[in-house]
């Protein structure tokens, strides 16, 4: 963004070498018809700032569905938003996709645009996708520094 004040407030490029946790898959950047972080923002991006990423996620073929490995089950010292929205402009709520996501011990499948709310400390995840029809916007904000 340009020199100004509060320029640096606004982040318009994917941060650069971001180091994945332990328990996310590497995710490329998105672009050029393929699915992956659109932006992301923590302490190291615009410092003070807490972390939010976003992601597209596509329709891809099934046999590249089966292979995909989810975000695996994990914990944060802080609370977290998941939110999955759908794309299709005529019923915002079909998610236009199914994920499968654990909270503690119970399966969640989501089928409906959703916001989760997971309280620091609860086990969550693994989250996989089953089926993408459509574009899915996701995101996850946590007020961690860091994504960790």
């Amino acid at each position: 963004m340009a020199e100004t004040k509060y320029g640096k407030l606004i982040v318009t490029e994917l941060k650069k070498d971001i180091v994945e946790a332990p328990w996310s898959p590497p995710i490329s950047k998105a672009g050029g018809g393929k699915g992956g972080r659109i932006l992301f923002m923590d302490d190291e991006v615009v410092p003070g700032a807490f972390y939010i990423e976003t992601v597209w996620i596509l329709p891809r073929q099934e046999e590249e569905t089966a292979k995909r490995v989810g975000t695996e089950a994990h914990t944060h010292d802080y609370d977290e938003v998941i939110a999955f929205y759908g794309t299709d402009p005529n019923d915002p709520g079909d998610l236009g996709a199914e994920a499968e996501l654990w909270l503690d011990d119970e399966k969640h499948i989501l089928t409906r645009t959703c916001m989760v709310f997971v309280p620091k400390g609860l086990k969550h995840c693994p989250l996989t996708f089953t089926r993408v029809d459509r574009p899915v916007f996701h995101f996850t904000v946590g007020p961690g520094k860091m994504y960790f």
